[in-house]
């Protein structure tokens, strides 16, 4: 049964912004979870972890950013979800480094 064409995205730009931002956003926001976990706790579990959950948490994104309505909003949170991590790194590599 085919997808009811109202649903559909029409904008070229709007498809290329939800497809970039599912498969490279997505993989940004979830390897920066990650990151950002191994400087606060023990790497060696997170990285065991992350195999599973950082391919979970992925999915999940990538899921999302079909579901909404713009995808430059999407690129948005994205982005800033991963500075967001970026900065819990930085300051867990700064404060705590030796875990």
């Amino acid at each position: 049964m085919p997808a009811n064409k109202k649903y559909l995205t029409t904008s070229p730009w709007q498809r290329f912004a939800k497809i970039t931002a599912g498969i490279l956003g997505g993989y940004l926001v979830s390897m920066s979870f990650h990151m950002a976990l191994t400087s606060w706790i023990s790497a060696t579990n997170i990285i065991i972890t992350s195999a599973f959950t950082g391919f979970i948490l992925w999915a999940t994104l990538m899921v999302v950013a079909f579901i909404a309505k713009n995808g430059w909003k999407i690129w948005g949170l994205y982005i800033l979800t991963t500075l967001l991590f970026s900065s819990i790194l930085y300051l867990g590599t700064l404060y705590n480094p030796l875990v």
